[in-house]
């Protein structure tokens, strides 16, 4: 989850020349940073204060799965490599790499990288961390992330069959990192930018074990450290003097909030005490959009709503249970009425043109509403439920207004339509995750933003096994179609495992984000990426 890039620095390039081996030609354009504008007049004090939603279970990377964890991991980190605002490739730790063919990559860490206690990072830092990300008993959420990459051996280090050792990660010296894959790869750099590949510090790690990410002890490689932790308040960054873009950094201090209320998020953003809300509560909205229309932010992301079945706790391990809820859902009413900010009725869980990729939508999608509340009834009545026998289930969901309300309206509509009885509950974000993990929901409220630009960002995490498998779906001939569609980024395979999901819809696909937040006019280099990151390395405080 995670679920969901700035503008670049310097103009240069720099040209990786093709080895006597025939090493790919790399182009790297160097890493961004925040641009200031001539003629911009900086504010004095360089602090910045954002809402973050929730707060954090852990800022142990190998622990977390939600963008909760990883908007903060992301600033107090660097991965081998990200993206910047175009969505192209460009170095982090990494300064360079090559590859011939895909399968094997090496890597060259950046020369005066530093960890934030001014410890040199090395390539041993990387496979550490890779080989602790697939240890069996770390249990991590993101554990099957490598094997999806297809980097060597990671399954069968994850399942316990081979040894960490045995992982196609190597460090050839200090500053040299080979990774090598079971098959060619040709997206692997965009999997290289999630936040749960980036390395931790072997050294901190080993001394202090779980204590790690306590503040007296947190050694971290991004542009920022962390330097408070105030349990269901606020986390607290401060530069990281150790950043080897440093001098290119502005902002001296980033706040995470942890605000759950959309109103306390949006008082305290107008009362000055935030400057950058995590969203916008639905019934401000439009009389926002009015009032203060150049701060509020709509940005299109790569994300997608939904309510996931417990397949394996019947009744819905039956098929027709699971399609008549989705069918009597009315997503255009939820998305354009209910929310209204700009979010797209979902009939399939990818979200559109995901990587360049356009497929055909489900049969249903092009049905009118009454259509599908027929087809529903039938297909409940055919599962044995009826006005005589309704069904009756709960329906899980975090603590959070918006989910309230499409609990709410879903809910309407099942009883209105099917005569279905739900009962609401709610919890808190990590008290719904364990509940989650452990199987204990009939249904639960889920979302997931891609890690990467690419289909199979959404596809592998309904894989058989997988670590994301929430629903816990199996369907061999779906494995199949995805594992094809990642070996040749072919439309036909990605249509066919669509078509094969949508038809035993494991998951009910409400609508499709949009990123919205407000933004204070005096915050410059804001952006945020189609993945719902925003850089704060990248951000500056005009004077006002």
């Amino acid at each position: 989850m995670k679920k969901i890039m700035s503008s670049l620095m310097k103009n240069k390039f720099i040209k990786i020349l093709t080895c006597s081996i025939g090493m790919l030609l790399i182009n790297i354009i160097p890493s961004y940073a925040a641009v200031v504008p001539p003629g911009t007049q900086l504010a004095e004090k360089q602090e910045i204060v954002r809402n973050n939603g929730s707060f954090p279970a852990s800022l142990d990377v190998h622990k977390v799965e939600s963008n909760v964890e990883l908007n903060i991991i992301h600033d107090f980190f660097d991965g081998l490599v990200y993206t910047d605002n175009k969505g192209k490739i460009i170095p982090r730790l990494a300064e360079r790499w090559e590859t011939s063919d895909n399968q094997t990559w090496i890597f060259h860490i950046r020369k005066g990288a530093k960890w934030s206690d001014g410890i040199p990072i090395t390539a041993h830092d990387v496979v550490f961390s890779w080989r602790r990300l697939l240890d069996p008993e770390m249990g991590s959420p993101y554990g099957s992330y490598l094997g999806t990459a297809h980097v060597t051996n990671a399954n069968d280090i994850l399942s316990g069959k081979k040894k960490a050792e045995e992982l196609g990660v190597k460090a050839l010296d200090n500053s040299t990192l080979e990774v090598k894959l079971d098959k060619p790869v040709a997206y692997f750099l965009q999997m290289l930018t999630h936040p749960i590949l980036v390395p931790i510090s072997e050294k901190v790690v080993q001394k202090y074990g779980d204590k790690w990410t306590h503040p007296d002890n947190f050694v971290g490689s991004g542009a920022f450290k962390l330097s408070e932790w105030k349990v269901n308040e606020n986390v607290i960054g401060v530069r990281n003097t150790h950043y080897w873009d440093n001098e290119n950094t502005i902002i001296n201090k980033v706040t995470y909030l942890a605000l759950v209320s959309e109103k306390s998020d949006l008082n305290r953003y107008l009362a000055g005490e935030i400057d950058i809300t995590f969203t916008i509560p639905l019934d401000s909205f439009t009389s926002l959009k009015k009032t203060l229309g150049d701060q509020v932010h709509i940005d299109p992301m790569l994300s997608t709503y939904y309510y996931v079945f417990n397949t394996k706790k019947p009744p819905f391990d039956d098929v027709r249970v699971r399609k008549a809820l989705s069918l009597a859902i009315d997503r255009e009413v939820i998305a354009e009425k209910i929310l209204g900010m700009g979010q797209l009725p979902a009939y399939s869980i990818l979200p559109p043109n995901i990587g360049g990729i356009t497929l055909t939508p489900p049969e249903y999608a092009s049905w009118t509403q009454a259509q599908r509340i027929k087809k529903a009834k039938e297909l409940l009545n055919e599962a044995g439920f009826n006005e005589k026998t309704p069904l009756k289930f709960a329906l899980l969901y975090n603590t959070r207004e918006s989910h309230k309300k499409i609990a709410i309206a879903v809910t309407s509509m099942w009883k209105k339509n099917l005569g279905v009885d739900v009962t609401l509950q709610n919890q808190e974000w990590k008290v719904m995750l364990d509940n989650m993990h452990q199987n204990k929901f009939d249904v639960v409220r889920y979302a997931w933003t891609a890690d990467y630009n690419s289909p199979m960002s959404f596809l592998d995490t309904f894989l058989t096994g997988s670590s994301h498998n929430i629903p816990l779906y199996e369907n061999s001939h779906f494995d199949q179609m995805v594992i094809k569609a990642g070996e040749t980024n072919d439309t036909a395979y990605y249509q066919k495992a669509m078509d094969i999901f949508n038809n035993d819809m494991p998951v009910i696909p409400v609508y499709h984000y949009v990123i919205n937040r407000m933004v204070k006019p005096y915050v410059g280099g804001f952006y945020v990426s189609p993945m719902d990151y925003v850089s704060t390395k990248d951000l500056y405080i005009i004077k006002h």
